[in-house]
């Protein structure tokens, strides 16, 4: 009976698992934050802010002033530096016409962000005021202090509506409910986060041991979750279950010092989500998915991180340090899809009527220019009609409806040429076609599959009858894969015993085979010594576990 070569079944290559986030969709998409503009300010950058509204500025509170950066250009717009001291926490309101800071004096200020007009001066606090954040509702704002209080003010008459005591230390964070305008957390150096309902007359309903100093806190975008940083640690709180601690989550050197909700980003084979964003002062920035609150994603910073920020639209990142520099990294792609979404109809391109004046010629009079008139940057592009090829090309690209019948497309397998040798039963030639690719993946699994192939028959018939120069990068394989590979090690150990039999006896012919084979021996020598010291370890370490163990029952 005649081969057919339809039955072949193509090599399928064996992939390990990533080894790092960085290998990962996810990991790809938060390296996509690049060619970061850094800009050196007055003093460390203690607060990061973006404004709710298009083009989204930023709000960088450092030193005696608060710096409106321009969400397109990265240039400063506006400086508002009308502080008797050192400024705190300079927020936008959700509308973006008002922000808010506090002062190491006390005070509490609310400028007009187009005049930098001073609108309003909240004096109460004794000490620094390090919290100020303005109400969903838009008629209120808190602050908190280094007087251990936290107060709420009405912003129309300037009065004070609430004075929250409760803290033993200092305030240091706070956040409003993203669903509920009355609903509040904070969080104090008493090691506590507390849960403030401005409603109730009276002490918080919620008290929450984070176990440290409390730096930051943050509702999750659903408010049935908190998070608190501080220490070295972060803790997760379910307020639906009476603040339950979901989850500690540890693994950083020094205190971590802020945190970052981003918006619901859309990643490929990934669900559209939020992430948490952490920020230490070992100067690492770790990204959370908020489903298992693990680390998905590293970045490293010269310097102790202070505040973090991301736009509405996650096209930037903005990251505030402790020696005075602020870096903001920006996403191409996320960036160009603002741009689209906010200028659309600048985007479209017009082609003009056929002409029925005489002298026209009778055709196309001339293709439409861009939205912007003739001195539009944009670039010129054909109107989609019947005389354009794209016309008779649409459709193409839509997807199927869960009714229509889909005939499947037949296609010939395009083979790779070791697929085509091993079809054709040429095991040394399908061995030398893996080899000339240096993919590490695709010898072992070529090898793998020839050690399948006849009770190992086929792997002597690819090895043996070999030349000094044939030879070669079989051992060079072999001596780069003992040490670097360990999930290869099994395979290459087998392949290296069939060599050592097939030309044991003819060791010392030729120098590059022999220096190569002196190579592989060191290395195995190397890998032994080290299995071997970890044993000992392991054998001193059971013990000291062993009695930790049984002091903790």
């Amino acid at each position: 009976m005649e081969y057919d070569p339809a039955e072949y079944q193509k090599l399928v290559i064996r992939r390990r698992a990533p080894t790092s986030t960085e290998q990962t969709n996810e990991g790809k998409y938060w390296r996509r934050y690049k060619a970061p503009v850094v800009s050196k300010q007055f003093g460390a950058v203690s607060h990061l802010d973006y404004c709710p509204l298009y083009p989204y500025n930023l709000a960088v509170t450092a030193s005696t002033r608060v710096s409106v950066y321009n969400g397109r250009s990265k240039d400063v717009d506006k400086t508002i530096s009308r502080f008797q001291d050192v400024a705190y926490s300079g927020n936008y309101r959700n509308d973006g016409k008002l922000i808010t800071a506090g002062c190491q004096n006390g005070v509490v200020q609310v400028f007009d962000v187009a005049s930098r007009t001073i609108l309003r001066q909240f004096k109460g606090h004794q000490r620094a005021s390090r919290v100020a954040l303005f109400a969903s509702d838009k008629l209120h704002l808190m602050s908190g202090s280094d007087d251990v209080t936290l107060r709420y003010w009405d912003i129309s008459t300037g009065d004070q509506v609430q004075r929250l005591d409760g803290h033993a230390d200092y305030v240091r964070a706070a956040a409003a409910s993203p669903v509920d305008s009355h609903t509040w957390i904070s969080g104090s150096y008493d090691h506590t986060c507390r849960i403030w309902d401005v409603r109730t007359q009276g002490a918080a309903v919620m008290n929450l041991d984070h176990g440290a100093p409390v730096e930051d806190v943050k509702f999750l975008p659903s408010a049935g979750l908190a998070v608190s940083a501080g220490g070295n640690h972060v803790c997760v709180w379910d307020l639906t279950s009476g603040g339950r601690l979901v989850k500690r989550l540890s693994g950083f050197q020094k205190t971590v010092s802020s945190l970052c909700v981003s918006p619901a980003v859309s990643i490929r084979g990934l669900a559209e989500s939020p992430r948490l964003l952490v920020g230490a002062l070992d100067g690492h920035l770790k990204v959370l998915d908020l489903d298992s609150f693990s680390v998905v994603h590293v970045s490293r910073y010269p310097s102790p991180i202070l505040s973090l920020a991301m736009s509405p639209d996650a096209a930037n990142l903005a990251v505030g340090l402790a020696d005075s520099t602020l870096s903001i990294r920006a996403h191409a792609t996320r960036a160009a899809a603002t741009e689209s979404a906010v200028f659309g109809d600048r985007f479209r391109f017009r082609v003009r009527a056929r002409s029925g004046k005489s002298g026209s010629g009778g055709g196309l009079s001339g293709w439409g220019k861009s939205y912007g008139g003739k001195d539009s940057h944009l670039p010129w592009k054909p109107a989609l009609n019947a005389s354009n090829y794209r016309y008779f090309l649409r459709g193409q690209g839509a997807a199927a409806a869960e009714d229509d019948f889909q005939i499947a497309k037949q296609r010939a397998a395009r083979l790779r040429p070791y697929d085509k040798l091993l079809r054709q039963f040429r095991y040394s030639a399908a061995l030398d076609a893996a080899l000339a690719t240096h993919n590490k993946e695709v010898v072992s699994s070529i090898l793998e599959e020839l050690m399948a192939r006849g009770g190992g028959a086929a792997l002597a018939g690819a090895l043996g009858g070999r030349d000094a120069t044939s030879l070669l990068p079989v051992l060079q394989f072999i001596s780069r894969s003992l040490t670097m590979d360990p999930p290869r090690a099994k395979i290459v150990a087998s392949v290296l015993h069939a060599v050592l039999d097939l030309y044991g006896g003819v060791v010392g012919l030729d120098p590059a085979v022999d220096r190569e084979l002196m190579i592989i021996r060191q290395r195995t020598g190397e890998e032994l010594g080290l299995v071997s010291q970890l044993t000992q370890l392991a054998g001193a370490l059971e013990p000291i576990l062993a009695a930790s163990l049984g002091a903790m029952a």
